[in-house]
């Protein structure tokens, strides 16, 4: 069986664009959205309303929420020592896959990249102290993988002053720890040569959001792509979806 996986940041919680991102979500036709920014619950409440995604789970304040159209087992906010975001669990009915919702923290400098550093670092070692077999993590990183650059001069002139007093370029090193740890990266196994950007839908020029499998599990994702063909999909959000496909 394939699991459709889609993983979506909606931007500011989504409010006053339910409509628009409900009709992206529902070209995409997933089992389950796993959401960022969906710090809005009645937001949250109108999508699976207006998606047919009966399930769901958010929480005021909390950036990661969910809808799905298959039964959730159970879910948890987790905010691991040393982490300033709660990552999500969830882990759905009759199976053993568990599903990491992840949004870690904002903004291209060194300081805020030491930062993706250990929150991801507290993540992983949560992780590992649970012994999650089948699980996959997925979300909005807010970093680079390994060999891609950000061009700062696209950035706005605030966020291209912060790359300027990180020395010009940020060495990111985020994505890396998840490689070393024994990941893959779903996305670049799949498409090797294709960019993949998600973010900014209006001028589309770095890939901040990812799906990552343990490594002897990764022919498990039989595909996943960047979803821009949606006519509502640049209205909706800032982030452009990215839809996995999983044998469970």
């Amino acid at each position: 069986m394939t699991f459709k996986l889609l993983s979506y940041n909606v931007r500011y919680g989504g409010t006053g664009r339910e409509s628009q991102l409900a009709a992206v979500i529902k070209d995409a036709d997933p089992d389950l959205v796993v959401l960022q920014e969906a710090s809005d619950p009645r937001a949250v409440e109108r999508l699976s309303e207006e998606t047919g995604l009966s399930h769901r789970a958010a929480h005021g304040g909390y950036s990661i929420a969910y809808l799905s159209r298959v039964p959730v087992k159970r879910h948890e906010w987790h905010r691991p020592r040393g982490s300033r975001r709660h990552f999500m669990e969830i882990e759905l009915e009759g199976s053993d896959f568990v599903v990491f919702g992840i949004h870690l923290s904002a903004v291209h400098s060194f300081w805020t990249e030491r930062r993706r550093m250990r929150e991801l670092r507290s993540l992983l070692a949560w992780v590992a102290a649970r012994g999650k077999s089948f699980h996959v993590m997925v979300g909005d990183f807010n970093t680079l993988a390994p060999g891609e650059l950000l061009d700062a001069q696209k950035l706005p002139p605030r966020l291209r002053a912060l790359v300027w007093l990180s020395g010009g370029r940020v060495n990111y090193r985020t994505i890396q720890i998840l490689l070393a740890a024994g990941y893959t990266d779903s996305f670049r196994r799949l498409h090797p040569v294709d960019r993949g950007y998600t973010f900014p839908t209006w001028d589309p020029h770095v890939r901040l959001d990812f799906v990552f499998i343990p490594k002897e599990l990764e022919a498990r994702v039989t595909h996943c792509r960047v979803l821009t063909e949606s006519p509502l999909v640049r209205e909706a959000s800032d982030h452009f979806p990215l839809l996995a496909g999983i044998e469970t």
